[in-house]
């Protein structure tokens, strides 16, 4: 009982922390807001749909790591094979968490090329967002240190 309690505690711990991050253009950290941001005027040119590739950070293999290592030491009542078992339960959910960190932080994105009023021309990968953009819209770009966004102008 107290292994799967401890299996529970670590799925909601990895799904948790797999949930918290956002790259949308319709969610703006906390620390970002209250900040004097950079803006340029543009028109665009053409979107086409991205994905971004998920993180990596190492949290999914962690939490698999543990709770494969619970289930494969549980698994037998002989201490050297409850050792064995931990260890490729281990490794094995440490693969398996990766692969979902992986797969649960991948995103549907666009490619948005904007031409500047100057002329310029650039290319911005966001977070598809509530709003629609098309080429022919006359967008704004706004860009906080290192963080830039697309939306339609007013």
């Amino acid at each position: 009982m107290k292994k799967m309690m401890s299996f529970g505690l670590a799925v909601c711990a990895v799904a948790g922390l797999t949930a918290c991050a956002s790259s949308s253009p319709d969610v703006i950290r906390r620390e970002d807001a209250q900040i004097m941001s950079f803006i340029q005027e543009g028109v665009v040119i053409s979107i086409r749909p991205v994905t971004v590739d998920g993180s990596q950070s190492g949290i999914g293999a962690a939490a698999g790591g543990v709770i494969g290592a619970i289930g494969g030491s549980g698994a037998s009542g002989v201490q050297r094979e409850q050792q064995a078992l931990g260890v490729l339960g281990a490794v094995a959910g440490a693969v398996v968490g990766n692969a979902i960190e992986r797969m649960t932080t991948r995103e549907e994105a666009v490619e948005i090329l904007v031409q500047l009023k100057s002329g310029d021309r650039r290319a911005i990968v966001q977070a598809k967002a509530s709003e629609i953009l098309v080429a022919g819209d006359a967008v704004t770009i706004v860009t906080s240190g290192s963080k830039v966004r697309v939306t339609k102008s007013k």
